[in-house]
């Protein structure tokens, strides 16, 4: 386990609390209360309803009881429970308060443990203090959070495999790699040996190439790590009454979208997630792209045409009772061909689009014909986000060939700080191999090594800053 941080002042000294549930009404709310008065002060406010137990005494058991005020008012009934330090999530002393779920109680209890002594947490400060305290490190941290905005079961097992600790495990046993290299180098620069030395950059080539490869693989999978926790931009694009809305409702399983006969029915761009295959998905029905002098109009396709340049695919629907007109290759220069699906909608009816004019349009590019009234045409689409998705990537499936050697599960990651830090670590490493084949001095080549060395422990908050953490936790919620 990381050592503590070792830091003076409220992280250290003072006891918080804060509701650690969701506002609204529920069946329970829950107070949580960590520092070394937390004992004292929920002996202060909390009346068990059995004299023969007490929380000190039975601590991790729920004590059914209580809340008094200081006129013995009683506040709420409850169940309280006392966890001793250091086995607990901030590694100190820790109270939780089961209350009724309603505002009135949570909140009247909260001000009474204020009053008691304890400060009001900030936000992501009981995770805060799990890290200062050594009990998680930065990435795992940084886990919570994405385990708490999941947005399907595959984003959330990436965040449990990060919460537990995986993807720090490979990010260290890089960080020791590069140990072994600066020990290497540590020791013929205090024995210098003209032949060891030239022997040692050989070496060094080849164990430096060998880190920056699996840092480069890591910064690979950034990609599809953004779309597991944010979710996959698609946009629906194309001339007015094509089949966009009918589209997304055909996906989403529900009428969503105005679906009318009338052309420029959407006006404005529709936002929905969706899941798809397990991936996240932000789905956007975008307004028909034309000219027009309908001032509202155009300003719903000004923001259709800013959408093509957020998303990640680009799902280009054409009329095939219709012929291929000048404003679809107008849609179609618009477009980055990279992230391009045509689909040549309506082929339940009769076609008026010739196959070689459909080959001539794509291009080369991918195209389908579709029905949005046909469930096999609609699976098809499916499949074929999940496809730009990188869907085998991220549930895990990839083949053998596409794995570190002797790494059979790959880490994914899904944070931009992570990534950043790894690509900086990544400049180093390759500034430091060409300095090997120049044959650079070995004083001048460790200080890009341990540049590296640095980088990755700002992953993991072996060599963080302060202004980095309160930046990492200022994104918690209330009560985390």
């Amino acid at each position: 386990m990381r050592q503590p941080f070792v830091i003076k002042g409220r992280f250290m000294e003072s006891t918080i609390a804060a509701i650690a549930t969701s506002p609204g009404e529920s069946g329970i709310g829950i107070i949580r209360i960590s520092g070394e008065e937390s004992l004292n002060i929920l002996n202060k406010i909390f009346y068990p309803a059995s004299k023969n137990l007490a929380p000190k005494d039975n601590h991790r058991q729920l004590i059914y009881g209580h809340i008094k005020d200081e006129r013995g008012h009683i506040i709420d009934e409850v169940l309280a429970v006392y966890f001793p330090a250091p086995k607990t999530y901030t590694a100190e002393d820790v109270v939780e308060i089961d209350c009724h779920g309603g505002i009135v109680p949570l909140s009247n209890t909260l001000s009474l443990v204020l009053r008691c002594g304890a400060d009001l947490a900030e936000p992501g400060e009981f995770t805060k203090r799990a890290f200062l305290n050594g009990r998680l490190d930065l990435t795992q941290a940084e886990a919570v959070i994405d385990v708490i905005n999941s947005k399907t079961n595959s984003s959330f097992d990436v965040a449990m495999e990060q919460l537990r600790g995986r993807f720090s495990k490979e990010i260290n046993e890089i960080r020791n790699e590069i140990t072994d290299v600066l020990v290497d180098i540590a020791v013929n620069i205090d024995y210098p040996d003209e032949d060891i030395e030239f022997i040692l950059y050989d070496k060094l080539e080849k164990e430096l190439r060998q880190i920056k490869e699996k840092i480069d693989y890591l910064i690979g999978s950034s990609d599809t790590g953004r779309i597991l926790r944010e979710g996959l931009n698609v946009a629906i694009v194309g001339r007015p009454n094509v089949g966009k809305s009918s589209l997304m409702n055909a996906i989403l399983r529900e009428s969503r979208a105005i679906v009318t006969e009338i052309p420029g029915t959407t006006r404005d761009t529709i936002e929905e997630l969706i899941n798809v295959k397990g991936i996240p998905v932000n789905l956007i029905d975008t307004a028909g792209i034309r000219t027009t002098d309908d001032v509202t109009e155009q300003i719903g396709i000004d923001k259709s045409k800013k959408s093509l340049e957020s998303a990640d695919l680009v799902i280009f629907m054409i009329d095939l009772t219709s012929e291929i007109s000048d404003e679809d290759y107008d849609i179609l220069s618009q477009v980055d061909r990279s992230k391009l699906l045509i689909l040549f909608n309506k082929a339940d009816e009769t076609a008026r689009i010739k196959e070689e004019d459909m080959i001539s349009f794509a291009d080369g590019m991918r195209y389908m014909l579709t029905s949005v009234n046909d469930s096999k045409s609609i699976d098809e689409v499916e499949n074929a986000i999940f496809e730009k998705a990188g869907g085998n990537l991220l549930l895990g499936k990839e083949s053998e060939t596409d794995r570190l050697a002797g790494s059979p599960k790959s880490n994914i990651v899904t944070n931009a700080r992570h990534k950043n830090m790894l690509e900086r670590a990544s400049v180093s490493l390759g500034e430091a191999i060409n300095a090997v084949s120049g044959n650079i001095p070995l004083e001048f080549l460790e200080i890009d090594i341990r540049n590296a060395y640095e980088e990755l422990g700002f992953i993991t908050g072996d060599s963080v800053q302060d202004d980095v953490i309160d930046e990492v936790f200022s994104r918690f919620c209330l009560g985390k």
